[in-house]
C-alpha cells in the first residue's frame, strides 16, 4: 500500500541558516575589497527639547483613566474630542499639550 502523502511533500525544501551564518554572505575574499558601504549626509534633524515631566505624568494619568471611556484604537486626541462630546469634562492641558506636540 502506499505512503499517504502530505502536503509538504509539494514544496521543496530549504535549507535553515544557523546563528553563525549571516544571510547574503560573500563568498570571495576579492568581493568584499569591493564593496563599500555608502553612507549618505543627511542633515540631522532639529534636536527637540526635553519632554516635560509633568507633561508626561498628566499624560499617562489620562490614559490610565477610566473616566473618560476606553482608548483601545483612537489616539489621545479623539479620545479627549468623544468625552468633551459626552460631557464628561477632560482637562483641557491634555488638548493643548496634544495639539502643541
Amino acid at each position: 500500500m502506499d505512503k499517504p502523502r502530505r502536503i509538504t511533500d509539494s514544496f521543496p525544501r530549504r535549507r535553515r541558516r544557523g546563528p553563525g551564518r549571516p544571510p547574503g554572505r560573500l563568498k570571495d575574499k576579492k568581493d568584499k575589497d569591493k564593496v563599500q558601504v555608502k553612507v549618505r549626509d543627511c542633515p540631522r534633524a532639529p534636536s527637540q527639547p526635553p519632554t516635560d515631566p509633568a507633561l508626561l505624568e498628566m499624560l499617562r494619568r489620562f490614559d490610565l483613566s477610566w473616566e473618560y471611556g476606553p482608548c483601545t484604537g483612537i489616539t489621545r486626541l479623539q479620545r479627549w474630542e468623544r468625552a468633551q462630546e459626552l460631557g464628561l469634562s477632560p482637562p483641557g492641558p491634555i488638548r493643548d499639550a496634544l495639539l502643541e506636540h
